[in-house]
């Protein structure tokens, strides 16, 4: 149960964070100074939940572990995030570095479910 609620809270932080990151990018045509304080009010969310996430997380995984979850997590959200709301488009090249980036999370995974190497 320890990592289903991790992972929950990682992936509902992490939408908090694409958004307040990237999200302002279609509304170029507001002052930077308004897309910097609307960005840190997202941002605040995005602790409450990073922070308990990583808390959880870490009585069962290590550090490396929370962290390459984390990365792995980033990235689905902002793939879905950059072709649904941004209307970019996703390319072969970018499903490669995501399935090397795949293939590290499984090699840093290894010794957790006792695949030592």
């Amino acid at each position: 149960m320890t990592f289903l609620q991790t992972v929950t809270l990682l992936i509902l932080s992490n939408i908090f964070m694409t958004v307040a990151w990237y999200g302002h990018l279609r509304f170029m045509n507001l002052p930077l100074w308004l897309v910097v304080v609307a960005s840190w009010g997202l941002a605040f969310f995005e602790y409450c939940l990073q922070v308990p996430a990583n808390r959880i997380g870490y009585h069962t995984l290590t550090a490396y572990q929370l962290k390459t979850l984390q990365e792995v997590i980033t990235l689905t959200v902002f793939i879905l995030f950059a072709h649904i709301y941004m209307g970019e488009g996703f390319r072969p090249k970018h499903l490669a570095g995501f399935m090397l980036l795949a293939l590290a999370a499984w090699t840093v995974f290894q010794d957790h479910y006792g695949l030592e190497w």
